[in-house]
């Protein structure tokens, strides 16, 4: 089952996908018109970077088009967006943390328990249930941590 997007989140990404639209027919036109003057290294070098820029917005155009239509239902490898867990640490403190797929959904103020579905820490919750145990890399190091409970849209 996909899940909807919430309207303020659709409604960014409508607005970024203009714009990145825009962008790119932008690049396109100032790429064409490179191709047509005659130039120098450095004006080949322009030329490169604008192609490598117009890969870029195009890789994103594809990114938002997928988030918009719902994306694929469930990404190998990441929890789905949405998700919700409840961890116990090794030193017995336990953390609620809920998964997004988009960090501009993370409320001011909510980082501390809410971590991004490609992150370590959601990687490693991909495919767990309740009763696990996972392991995931932080700055300070490996962390291991049981899952208490595992709240997945659409199970």
């Amino acid at each position: 089952m996909t899940e909807q997007l919430p309207e303020r989140t659709r409604a960014e990404l409508e607005a970024e996908l203009t714009t990145l639209r825009e962008r790119r027919r932008s690049l396109a036109a100032a790429m064409q018109k490179q191709e047509s003057d005659v130039g120098d290294r450095g004006d080949e070098a322009n030329a490169l970077e604008s192609g490598d820029d117009l890969i870029a917005v195009d890789e994103r155009i594809a990114t938002v088009t997928d988030l918009l239509a719902g994306g694929p239902e469930r990404s190998p490898g990441r929890v789905p967006d949405g998700t919700r867990a409840t961890l116990r640490f090794d030193d017995g403190t336990e953390q609620e943390v809920r998964a997004v797929a988009i960090p501009e959904e993370i409320a001011a103020g909510r980082q501390d328990i809410t971590v991004t579905t490609d992150s370590p820490l959601g990687r490693a919750l991909a495919g767990r249930r309740a009763g696990d145990t996972i392991s995931y890399s932080t700055p300070a190091g490996e962390v291991r941590a049981h899952v208490v409970s595992l709240d997945v849209p659409g199970d």
